[in-house]
């Protein structure tokens, strides 16, 4: 599913593995703060065949329309929602959107667009699936610490 260890360097990384295929995931690293007002950080997707990474995403602090109090809302959702909903940062170079699913799943498709209105930009999505309700939950709240720059 997904666990709050620490990367290969000794910092701090979330990583998010969708339940039908391990290979398929999201990891967040290299958080690294300048003031008390923002973070930054890097998200990486990985499937098969395929890398991608986004560095230097912006997450403000205490923010109440960030992406973990996006998540803990979908968490608070657990018995499903109608139709999308979706999440991106304020520079819209990552995005999430997230779809329940029928037995009580939620789909998580995660894009990243860096530098999406130059010529020769890219974008690359990949999508993961967690049990509604306790998994959501941790799921969120790892991503809370991470980007609040608190121990999990």
């Amino acid at each position: 599913m997904n666990s709050p260890v620490d990367d290969f360097d000794g910092q701090p990384c979330v990583t998010i593995r969708c339940q039908d295929n391990v290979s398929v995931g999201v990891s967040f690293r290299d958080r690294h703060s300048s003031d008390d007002y923002c973070v930054h950080y890097s998200v990486e997707v990985q499937a098969p065949g395929m890398t991608a990474r986004l560095d230097k995403a912006v997450a403000w602090i205490g923010n109440s329309s960030g992406l973990a109090p996006f998540l803990e809302k979908l968490a608070g959702d657990f018995t499903g929602w109608d139709g999308e909903q979706c999440w991106e940062t304020d520079d819209h170079d990552f995005a999430v959107s997230a779809v329940f699913r029928p037995g009580g799943y939620v789909n998580l498709t995660w894009t990243l667009r860096p530098w999406r209105t130059a010529a020769g930009g890219w974008s690359a999505s990949v999508t993961t699936q967690l049990e509604a309700g306790e998994q959501m939950a941790s799921f969120a709240g790892e991503i809370h610490h991470f980007l609040e720059g608190q121990a999990s």
